[in-house]
């Protein structure tokens, strides 16, 4: 059924809809209802028994909601700042009561007919049409039918809303799950049962679509690197460890696959360790001149595939020296990725995951801070 939209030189007047506002900002109208039921950033009037609308006051808040967070501010606190700029009688919203953290589709809605599921439109599309765009549709359960992303029927809900609204190019949407994923579950949660399970599924998608999807997987790619930098900044973290060394992170020279250093490096400065992260490809001098520079207590060498993972590496690293004699010092080399075979990675620590390698990490820097033994 077609589905009439208002004209947008409504909005002094009788005001816009959630659909007109969402495309206006280039958010996704599910953005707009989550912030509304989590934050209170609502239309302020809303007539009974009639569809809300939006005044220009109301779109002014949210305008301001979405630059702030698109500038790094944590969403709750976002709100409340474009709350009390915009409509500051209003009673602040709980973002801990049961409405907001667990959001109900509202019973009296907007009539655009873009719900979650049938949200098909890119930004700036209009709403003439409600069925989705191929490779929108999320089976919600293993086997289901379409042709969405192949995320499978064990994945959190999380992972069906961030792989909608990669497909869709939504990059304020993208921005929005991420920092909520991050701010719900934790760093390490979020990257092991949320942003690895899209990104494994948008590339299955690529990698049976010829080529296809290239472009949702490096807008994916890009904003959850971008929450990855932002985490250390915005979310709490503990007090540095005093006098710990420092890890080294980087990647094995042609290696270009930088992403898991990124979450280790954020992971860590959760826990208030050090880190030097030099990224992708890496050339051997470079490494080795900054390990004799900063002295860490661990070098992490990441490899995707086999072809970039050096074995002559890890032990030149490994064999590395420094410090005044008598009190010689030594990193601990940790080779990570799936380049690293068992056999290749023999007698060097191994770590099975993202937790496990930020506990070992954080077991050196902090023996790192103490003093070897004369003559070890």
């Amino acid at each position: 059924m077609a589905v009439m939209s208002e004209p947008e030189d409504t909005a002094g007047e009788a005001g816009l809809t959630t659909g007109a506002v969402a495309r206006r900002l280039g958010v996704s109208p599910t953005t707009l209802r989550s912030w509304d039921r989590r934050y209170g950033l609502g239309p302020a009037v809303r007539p009974e028994g009639r569809h809300r609308r939006w005044s220009p006051a109301d779109i002014a808040m949210v305008e301001e909601m979405c630059r702030m967070t698109s500038a790094g501010a944590p969403p709750a606190e976002a709100a409340r700042v474009a709350r009390l700029r915009h409509h500051p009688t209003d009673p602040p919203t709980d973002p801990t009561s049961p409405d907001a953290s667990t959001p109900t589709a509202p019973a009296n809605d907007d009539g655009d007919g873009d719900a979650e599921d049938d949200a098909g439109a890119g930004p700036g599309a209009a709403p003439t049409d409600r069925r989705p765009e191929p490779g929108l549709r999320i089976p919600a359960r293993r086997g289901g039918a379409g042709g969405g992303l192949p995320l499978g029927g064990d994945v959190r809900q999380e992972c069906r809303g961030l792989a909608r609204a990669a497909v869709r190019l939504d990059a304020p949407e993208l921005e929005q799950r991420l920092l909520d994923a991050v701010d719900r579950h934790g760093l390490v949660v979020a990257w092991e049962e949320v942003m690895v399970p899209t990104l494994r599924a948008v590339g299955r998608k690529w990698e049976s679509s010829g080529d296809r999807y290239v472009e949702v997987e490096h807008l994916l790619s890009w904003h959850i690197s971008s929450t990855l930098r932002g985490v250390p900044f915005l979310f709490p973290r503990r007090d540095p460890v005093p006098g710990a060394a420092p890890v080294v992170l980087a990647c094995t020279p042609g290696e270009q696959h930088s992403l898991p250093l990124e979450v280790l490096t954020a992971a860590l400065a959760e826990r208030g360790l050090p880190t030097r992260t030099l990224g992708a490809a890496v050339p051997t001098e470079a490494l080795l001149a900054c390990v004799r520079r900063t002295g860490p207590a661990a070098v992490v060498l990441w490899a995707q595939t086999r072809s970039t993972a050096s074995l002559p590496l890890a032990r030149h690293v490994a064999g590395l020296e420094w410090g005044t004699a008598g009190a010689r010092r030594r990193p601990a080399v940790l080779p990570v990725g799936p380049g690293w075979d068992r056999r290749a990675s023999a007698g060097f620590p191994r770590c099975s995951g993202l937790r496990e390698a930020v506990d070992t990490l954080g077991r050196l820097c902090e023996d790192g801070a103490r003093p070897p033994a004369r003559g070890h």
